[in-house]
């Protein structure tokens, strides 16, 4: 056997040492783009359409991507274009991508093994939000037991009242258990041709699904906390207050802003009854946060509702959720600076705790990067495409918050702007951070600090 001689470079490593070698972030990067193409090549295959001929390429990638990425966004019908395999695909894609990929290894890790190893959670705790490195292991099983009772409880309770609608059992016990995996991951994606429309009015369907929309858009954290101390709410750490906290407030205001908006509007809620008109402004108060389904079209709600949503969206929910966007807590620490500047306060505070600085380091650094990407995906589309400002801008951003909510133009934009969607997607997934992170290339650490001086702001 020939050893590698002091000075020399030593035998080429394979691809698994490479791999085994790359920062946490950067491998959570490369699992995901992983098992894009993988779950693309399943959907090129002619059996995965219901349709004469092969998929399209493009349109493969962009609903991979979207189904990986939890976000909902289409091309193509999902019930009319992907033949029953195809459906199937995606659901797997959807599971994959709700999970954590770094979730799902970890996973079988424990299957096999009954434990986890040091880099296995380390990985996990990067894409999973955990707060302490020892919680992993807890927090990962939470995740696995919480999805699969979510779904099979919603396939339950959706099954039956699709059946009354006239569909047999077979489609309908698909239907649900569909809509469970695509509700609770926050995904958006509809395996019927109506959608959700046909249920407009429906407190039995729209209920129990904008239920596990908020709940996946907690955060697996804030889940396993709520879980701990449901008796003792006051016990919740500061990152379940936080987002709790926010999450309620957003919804309610979008509730009451929604309502408010769309009353009147002839084209969406205008001849409803006033209980059709609260459960849609609600169920679309939900959905905005990153839910991406709907039961009136976008093009017919007013411009201020569009507007409205665009901040929502951008906003999203809990970290470490199958929620997208800057994410609440990340909105409520800037916030929370901008009260203790106005009150001339030394610190940041929130339930009785004092938050450190870096942490609003942070805070903008995400809401920045977040800005850039939907900026720049905005101007890649209107140079592709004569759509108005409005309609880019908004599918820009449901895009990057992996929202899924459309006004119909990723259908219309050509292949490079469904790879521009694509892109955004799969950033907003990862969030801005890990992207950043995972395109350094060493931490820098300075060991002599310069003089401080301040320049003036404002």
């Amino acid at each position: 056997m020939r050893e590698a001689t002091p000075g020399s470079a030593g035998p080429a490593r394979s691809f698994g040492e490479r791999l085994a070698h790359l920062s946490p972030a950067r491998l959570a990067v490369a699992t995901f783009v992983l098992v894009i193409m993988v779950v693309t090549a399943l959907l090129c295959l002619p059996t995965a359409r219901a349709g004469p001929g092969s998929p399209n390429v493009v349109d493969a990638i962009f609903t991979a991507t979207s189904a990986v990425c939890v976000t909902g966004l289409t091309t193509v019908p999902t019930a009319e274009y992907w033949s029953g395999f195809g459906q199937v695909v995606i659901v797997a894609g959807m599971q994959v991508g709700g999970l954590g990929v770094m979730t799902l290894g970890s996973l079988l890790s424990l299957a096999a093994s009954r434990r986890l190893g040091l880099r296995t959670k380390l990985l996990t705790a990067s894409e999973t939000g955990a707060l302490r490195l020892g919680e992993v292991g807890v927090l990962v099983r939470a995740v696995a037991v919480i999805s699969a009772v979510a779904e099979l409880v919603l396939t339950a309770i959706l099954a039956p009242r699709f059946i009354m609608a006239g569909e047999d059992p077979g489609a309908a016990l698909w239907h649900g258990f569909f809509y469970g995996v695509s509700a609770f991951n926050n995904a958006g994606f509809t395996p019927t041709v109506e959608g959700l429309e046909a249920f407009a009015s429906d407190w039995w369907v729209l209920a129990p699904i904008m239920t596990a929309v908020f709940v996946g858009s907690l955060g697996f954290p804030v889940i396993l906390d709520l879980t701990r101390h449901w008796r003792h709410p006051s016990a919740l750490n500061l990152h379940s207050k936080l987002t709790i906290a926010f999450c309620l407030a957003l919804l309610g205001l979008s509730w009451v802003a929604f309502t408010a908006i769309e009353w009147n509007n002839p084209a969406t809620l205008a001849a409803e009854t006033t209980n059709a008109t609260l459960l849609n402004t609600l169920f679309a108060g939900v959905m905005t946060r990153s839910g991406g389904f709907s039961t009136f079209a976008v093009t017919d709600q007013h411009p201020a509702t569009t507007l409205l949503q665009d901040a929502l969206m951008f906003v999203g929910g809990g970290s470490a959720s199958t929620a997208g966007g800057i994410k609440v807590t990340t909105l409520a620490v800037m916030l929370l600076a901008i009260r203790a500047e106005a009150r001339g306060d030394r610190d940041m505070e929130a339930f009785g705790r004092r938050l450190e600085p870096s942490v609003l380091r942070v805070a903008v650094t995400v809401a920045v990067a977040s800005v850039m990407f939907v900026f720049t995906g905005a101007l890649v589309l209107s140079l592709v495409s004569q759509a108005p400002l409005t309609r880019i801008l908004f599918e820009s951003i449901s895009a990057f918050a992996t929202c899924g909510l459309s006004t119909g133009l990723a259908a219309s934009l050509p292949p490079v702007g469904k790879l521009t969607l694509a892109a955004l997607m799969l950033t907003g997934r990862l969030g801005t951070m890990t992207i950043a992170t995972s395109v350094a290339m060493t931490n820098r650490r300075r060991v002599i600090r310069l003089a401080e001086e301040r320049p003036i702001v404002g």
